[in-house]
């Protein structure tokens, strides 16, 4: 028997998954050889499809500033996303939001409103930064997301960072 090749081809953060086929030889498994050959195989085909079909992660960031920098104010933020698309508040397509900035505050629970404050800044023009202007001092910022109506997606869709306002 000759080696085998099955390629499955792209996806998500794989390249490329290419199993190889080679034969086994008989004296180590005697007459199992075919069970423990099928078994493999299946095997292979299971992990092949896993990777095929797996969901795309979702989360959200602060891409700017860095966790611990220290900033001078007014500063940059900036959000990032993943497995979600940003769109405007209001818009109840499934699998999008807006971005929520949150000053000193808890990430929202899910379903929760997120509130109008000077302390829950919202972006629902589809923004994805902004400069941000704070008194100098240590603050917690917290990206969250949340649906069209506001609600959030909860700690999941959330990220928290500390700055110095110099």
């Amino acid at each position: 028997m000759q080696n085998q090749r099955a390629h499955f081809g792209r996806f998500d953060n794989i390249t490329d998954i290419t199993v190889l086929f080679q034969p086994m030889p008989r004296s180590l498994f005697r007459s199992t050889s075919r069970p423990v050959t099928s078994m493999f195989v299946a095997g292979a085909l299971l992990l092949a499809t896993a990777c095929a079909t797996r969901e795309p992660a979702l989360s959200v960031s602060l891409l700017e500033p860095a966790n611990g920098a220290t900033v001078t104010s007014p500063f940059e933020v900036r959000f990032g996303l993943q497995g979600m698309a940003v769109q405007p508040a209001g818009n109840m397509t499934a699998g999008t939001g807006h971005h929520h900035l949150l000053i000193n505050q808890a990430p929202v629970a899910a379903g929760t409103v997120v509130t109008f404050s000077p302390q829950h800044l919202h972006f629902g023009a589809s923004q994805i930064e902004t400069m941000v202007t704070l008194t100098p001092g240590s603050y917690t910022l917290t990206a969250q997301f949340a649906n069209g109506a506001h609600q959030s997606y909860g700690p999941a869709m959330s990220q928290t960072i500390t700055v110095t306002v110099k």
